[in-house]
C-alpha cells in the first residue's frame, strides 16, 4: 500500500514524465561541408536528422527545412527543448562526398516534448484557418471542405502577406472535434494545428444557416415566395498560444447576413459573402494587433564593416526583411531591429542575402559577420 502511494506521488509531480509517450525512430540528416569542416557539417546534420525525428513523432506538414535553411541555428536557438524531446540518440552511419555529408541515426523522441519544442518554431505570422460549413439545402450532410466564406478571408489575409494554411481538405482534424470546440469553449485539442502547421494563430468557426422562406412557399393573399431567403451565420474564434503554452482567445464573436436567390445555394452563397465583407477587416484588424503585441527587440550587431556606406546598406537590408517594423541605428554596425517573428527567421533571412554569415545566435541578439562584395 505505501509503495503504491508513492508511485502515485510521484506520477502527480511529474504527470509529463508518467504519460508521455516515447517513440524511436531512423532518420538522416544532410548539411553541407563548407571550408573542409567535417566535424561542424556532421554536427549539423545530426541537428537536422533529431529534428526530422521530432517532426516524425509529431506529425508535422510543415517542414521547419523548408522556412530554415541553417539547422546549426535551430539546434542552437532551442538546444534544451531539443535535448529534452530527443532522450537518447545513435549513429547509425555517415555518407561523405566532396560537398555534403549525410548522417543517419536512431533517435528516441518523447511525443509531448516533441510538440512542445516544435510549437518553438510555430511562426506569428502564419495561420490556420478551419470555418465549417455543410450544404444548406441538406444540413444533416457532411461538412464541406472549401467555401466562400474561407476563400474569400484566406485571400484576403494572404495579401496582407501572412501565411495561410487552409485546413479542411488537409483532413488533420475532424471537423466534430472544431463543432464541439466550439460549444464548450475548450479549445486544447486545436493545439495540434499549431504543431502540424507551424503556426501560432488559428481561426476557427461554424457557418449555420437559416431558411426563413422558401420559393413557392404561400404568403398569404393567393401570393407565393418568388425566391428563397436563407440567414448565413457564423461564429468564430481566434485563437494564439502564448510563451507558456497556453491557448488564447484573441477575439470571438458572431456575423450574419441575408441572400436572396431563386434557389437555396445561390441563396446562402450570397449570405456568405456579405459575412465575409462584414467580417474580414475585423480578422484582420485583431490579427494585426496580436502581432503588435508580441513584436520584440532584437539586437543586430554587424563585425566588418568598412564605412558608413555598408552600414547604410544593411539597414536597408534589415528594413526590406518581411515584418521588420522598425530598424533603430545605434552606431556603426549596430542595430534595433523590430520584429514579431522568432528571431530564428530573422537570421535565416539574413543568411538568405548572401552577404552574412552568423558568428552568434540569441533569441534577443544577433552577431553577423559582412562579407563585403
Amino acid at each position: 500500500m505505501r509503495i503504491v502511494l508513492v508511485l502515485l506521488f510521484l506520477a502527480a509531480l511529474s504527470p509529463t514524465a508518467a504519460f508521455s509517450k516515447t517513440d524511436c525512430v531512423n532518420t538522416e540528416g544532410e548539411a553541407v561541408i563548407v571550408d573542409k569542416d567535417i566535424p561542424s557539417a556532421k554536427a549539423e546534420a545530426i541537428a537536422r536528422a533529431k529534428w526530422i525525428a521530432i517532426e516524425q513523432v509529431v506529425g508535422v506538414d510543415v517542414k521547419a527545412q523548408t522556412i530554415v535553411q541553417n539547422f546549426m541555428m535551430v539546434d542552437e536557438a532551442i538546444s534544451r527543448e531539443i535535448k529534452g524531446a530527443v532522450s537518447s540518440f545513435k549513429v547509425l552511419g555517415r555518407k561523405v562526398t566532396e560537398e555534403t555529408i549525410t548522417v543517419s541515426i536512431n533517435a528516441c523522441v518523447e511525443s509531448t516534448k516533441a510538440k512542445d519544442t516544435v510549437a518553438g518554431l510555430a511562426q506569428n505570422t502564419a495561420i490556420s484557418v478551419f470555418i465549417l460549413t455543410k450544404d444548406p439545402s441538406h444540413p444533416g450532410g457532411g461538412y464541406q471542405e472549401t467555401n466562400l466564406l474561407a476563400d474569400s478571408i484566406i485571400g484576403s489575409l494572404a495579401d496582407q502577406g501572412y501565411t495561410v494554411i487552409d485546413v479542411a481538405p488537409t483532413n488533420a482534424i475532424d471537423g466534430r472535434v472544431v463543432e464541439n470546440a466550439m460549444k464548450s469553449g475548450r479549445f486544447l485539442e486545436l493545439r495540434s494545428l499549431m504543431h502540424r502547421f507551424l503556426t501560432n494563430i488559428v481561426l476557427v468557426g461554424k457557418v449555420d444557416y437559416t431558411v426563413s422562406t422558401k420559393k413557392g412557399e404561400d404568403v398569404g393573399y393567393g401570393l407565393s415566395m418568388p425566391f428563397n431567403n436563407v440567414t448565413a451565420r457564423l461564429n468564430y474564434r481566434i485563437l494564439s498560444r502564448n510563451t507558456s503554452g497556453t491557448i488564447t482567445v484573441l477575439d470571438a464573436g458572431t456575423e450574419q447576413a441575408k441572400g436572396v436567390a431563386g434557389n437555396v445555394e445561390d441563396a446562402a452563397s450570397l449570405g456568405l459573402q456579405q459575412v465575409a465583407e462584414k467580417i474580414t477587416p475585423t480578422i484582420l484588424e485583431k490579427v494585426a494587433k496580436h502581432l503588435k503585441g508580441v513584436t520584440r527587440k532584437v539586437q543586430v550587431k554587424v563585425v566588418g564593416i568598412s564605412d558608413l556606406r555598408n552600414n547604410f546598406e544593411i539597414k536597408e537590408d534589415l528594413q526590406n526583411i518581411a515584418w521588420v517594423t522598425e530598424v533603430e541605428d545605434r552606431g556603426v554596425g549596430e542595430f534595433t531591429v523590430s520584429y514579431p517573428e522568432n528571431p530564428i527567421y530573422l537570421a535565416n533571412s539574413l543568411t538568405q542575402k548572401g552577404k552574412f554569415r552568423i558568428e552568434q545566435f540569441t533569441p534577443y541578439a544577433i552577431t553577423m559577420k559582412y562579407k563585403e562584395p
